[in-house]
C-alpha cells in the first residue's frame, strides 16, 4: 500500500475485486484490468460506513456528486478535481413519453454529458495515485470530459477518436488541451492503439472499465435517483448502452444501498438500449450468451452507443437478467423521431442516445414489456445542443411586403 496517502476524507474502501473471479487486489495502488482481463470493482466496509453516516445526513447535504463522499474512493481532499457536478433533474415528458415517464437529464453536468460523473472520479484517483499522462479512446463525450478534468489538474492527455466522431466533440477535446487524433476505425480499434502505448509505458490506459474508478463516479446516478424518488426505485430504467459503465454502476449502487438499509430489495427492470446498427449486447441477450461477440460494420446516428465490443459485457447482461429487464435495439429513424417528438411536444432536446431510450420505451409499451402506468426513468446522457439538427431555413425580408397572417 502507498503509505504516502493521507486519509483526510471519510472513505471506507477496503480493497478491489475482480468482477469475474472475485480475486482481491490492494486499494491505493494503480490498477488496470484484473489478471483475468476483467474490470475491477471497488469494495467498501459497508458496516462501518453505515455506522458513520445515515441516509438522512446525506439527504441534508448540498445536492452535488460529492455529497456521496463516504461511498466514493477518493481519500485525499486535495485529490478532488471538480467543475461543479450537480444533481441532475428528473423531467416529466407527458406528451411524448406519458404521464409516468421521467427523463434524468444528464446534459446539465459539466461538459454537457454524464461522462463527467465517471471521468471526474477516474481523474481524481489518477491524480491521487500519481498518474501524469493518460490516453483514452472515445466516441466524443468521454474524451471531452477527460480533457476538461485533466486540464484542470495538469495531467497530460492523448485522445483517439473514430473518424465518425461528431466534429463538435473533436474540437471540444482539442480546445480543452488534449492531443486528439482521428482514427480510421471504430472505438475498440482506437482502444487497441491506446493499449499498445500503455503496454510500452507511454501512458495510463483510461479505456472504459480498464481502470476501476469510472464505475464509482457513474454509480452516483443510482444513488441520486434513489434520493430523488424518496428512496423508492422506479419500476424500470432505460439506459443507452455502449460500454455500459453507468448501468453497471447503478446496479452496484442499488446493492450497496440495500446492504446499508437505505432501500429495500425492490429493483428496477434494467433495459439496456442499443442502436440496431450496433447491438452486440442485444444479440448476446437474445442468444442467452454471457459475452457479446464484436459487432462488425457498426453504424448509427447515436455515436455514444456505437461500441462494437464492451469489456464489461457480462456485467451488463448479468444486471439486465437479474433485474428481469431486457436488451433492446432501435433503428436510427425511430431514434431521430423520438428526439423530434420530445423536443416539439415536451420542449426537452434529447441527444440521439437519449432519443434511443425514448424510442425503446415506446416500443416496449407496444410490446407489453412495460405498462403505461409504471414509473419509468429514461437517461438522456448529453445535451442535445452538441448534435447536428435539421436546418431551419425560412427567411423574412424586412423591406418587402410581409403577410403577418402567414407567419
Amino acid at each position: 500500500m502507498n503509505r504516502n496517502l493521507t486519509e483526510d476524507r471519510p472513505t471506507f474502501v477496503t480493497h478491489l475485486e475482480c468482477s469475474l473471479t472475485g480475486e482481491r487486489y490492494e486499494a491505493d495502488q494503480l490498477h488496470g484490468l484484473s489478471r483475468a482481463g476483467r474490470p475491477l470493482l471497488v469494495r467498501y466496509d459497508l458496516e462501518a460506513l453505515g455506522r458513520a453516516v445515515s441516509r438522512d445526513t446525506i439527504a441534508a447535504r448540498e445536492t452535488d456528486l460529492w455529497r456521496w463522499r463516504e461511498l466514493l474512493p477518493v481519500r485525499r481532499t486535495d485529490s478532488i478535481v471538480s467543475l461543479g457536478e450537480i444533481e441532475t433533474p428528473l423531467i416529466p415528458i407527458p406528451r411524448s413519453g406519458g404521464g409516468s415517464v421521467l427523463v434524468k437529464d444528464e446534459g446539465r453536468l459539466p461538459t454537457g454529458s454524464f461522462k463527467a460523473r465517471g471521468l471526474v472520479m477516474a481523474v481524481a484517483m489518477a491524480r491521487e495515485l500519481g498518474v501524469t499522462r493518460i490516453a483514452m479512446p472515445t466516441n466524443g463525450n468521454a474524451g471531452a470530459a477527460l480533457a476538461a478534468y485533466a486540464a484542470r489538474c495538469g495531467i497530460e492527455t492523448v485522445i483517439l477518436c473514430p473518424e465518425e466522431t461528431p466534429e463538435v466533440n473533436v474540437r471540444e477535446i482539442a480546445a480543452q488541451g488534449a492531443r486528439v487524433w482521428r482514427v480510421n476505425g471504430q472505438i475498440d480499434e482506437c482502444g487497441a492503439i491506446v493499449g499498445r502505448g500503455a503496454a510500452e509505458g507511454r501512458w495510463f490506459d483510461f479505456s472504459t472499465l480498464k481502470e476501476p474508478y469510472r464505475i464509482e463516479g457513474k454509480k452516483t446516478m443510482g444513488l441520486e435517483l434513489a434520493a430523488q424518488l424518496g428512496w423508492e426505485l422506479p419500476d424500470a430504467i432505460f439506459y443507452p448502452t455502449g460500454g455500459g459503465t453507468g448501468l453497471i454502476g447503478m446496479w452496484k449502487a442499488f446493492d450497496e444501498m440495500e446492504r446499508l438499509g437505505w432501500i429495500g430489495s425492490k429493483r428496477p427492470r434494467m433495459y439496456a438500449v442499443q442502436a440496431s446498427g450496433c447491438a452486440p449486447i442485444v444479440r448476446a441477450y437474445e442468444a442467452g450468451e454471457d459475452h457479446a461477440e464484436r459487432w462488425e460494420d457498426a453504424a448509427t446516428v447515436a455515436a455514444g452507443i456505437r461500441v462494437p465490443k464492451a469489456v464489461g459485457d457480462f456485467l451488463i447482461l448479468r444486471a439486465v437478467r437479474e433485474s428481469g429487464g431486457a436488451a433492446l435495439a432501435v433503428g436510427d429513424p425511430a431514434i431521430l423521431k423520438a428526439v423530434e417528438d420530445c423536443a416539439k411536444k415536451d420542449g426537452l432536446l434529447l441527444c440521439p442516445e437519449g432519443g434511443a431510450t425514448l424510442a425503446a420505451y415506446q416500443q416496449a409499451v407496444r410490446d407489453n414489456l412495460v405498462d403505461e402506468d409504471e414509473r419509468v426513468v429514461l437517461f438522456n446522457c448529453a445535451t442535445g445542443l452538441k448534435y447536428p439538427m435539421p436546418e431551419a431555413g425560412q427567411w423574412l425580408d424586412k423591406n418587402g411586403a410581409i403577410d403577418l397572417g402567414a407567419l
